[in-house]
């Protein structure tokens, strides 16, 4: 019993690890999508970016692998390490003055999607669905604590919309398709890991 519960611990921890590493590293990758040419068009295969960092998608990943624990535990870590002078780890830099950023809501946000998401990751049965309705809660999540993050930051309605726009509106469909991706890769590497 101590035994199963301290692997248990162990390779949370492990998962927690590797959910701050791909957090970190997703902010740095420009998440794009590939699609064979049209009609006309050039032959090889064509590349277009989304708009979005593969963070969001680092988030939601480490939730259906890791489950809820190891999600948080991650998320917790990234955003003492961004808030310290020392490790600029946010997309638009870090340190204790983030806070008065419109997208450190939304950063805060990643603790809550990244635990809602492994919550039910391992909740239901193991499947493309059950994969994706936990992505998109988890996405949902982050952006909910995000624009509610956004009515304390900002001094108008008008304020508010307009930055809400930029981003929720601008970036959610984009998210949207890496919250996508990220079910399909999560349901293969389950499959393969045997969980």
């Amino acid at each position: 019993m101590i035994l199963n519960f301290r692997m248990s611990l162990l390779l949370e921890l492990l998962w927690a690890f590797i959910g701050l590493l791909l957090t970190i590293s997703g902010t740095l990758i420009e998440a794009s999508v590939a699609a064979p040419p049209l009609q006309g068009e050039s032959l090889g295969i064509h590349v277009y970016p989304l708009g979005v960092t593969y963070q969001i998608g680092a988030v939601l990943l480490v939730g259906c692998l890791g489950g809820a624990n190891a999600g948080a535990i991650s998320q917790i870590a990234y955003i003492i390490l961004g808030l310290t002078p020392w490790f600029p780890v946010f997309s638009q830099g870090g340190g204790i003055d983030y806070v008065s950023q419109p997208a450190f809501g939304y950063i805060l946000g990643f603790l809550p999607g990244a635990w809602l998401c492994g919550a039910l990751a391992f909740r239901f049965r193991r499947c493309i669905e059950s994969l994706g309705f936990s992505c998109l809660c988890g996405l949902l999540a982050v952006h909910a604590t995000g624009l509610t993050y956004l009515v304390f930051l900002s001094s108008s309605r008008q304020e508010w919309w307009d930055l809400a726009k930029i981003y929720s509106g601008n970036m959610f469909p984009s998210q949207l398709a890496v919250a996508c991706a990220v079910a399909v890769l999560s349901l293969v590497t389950r499959r393969i890991l045997f969980y």
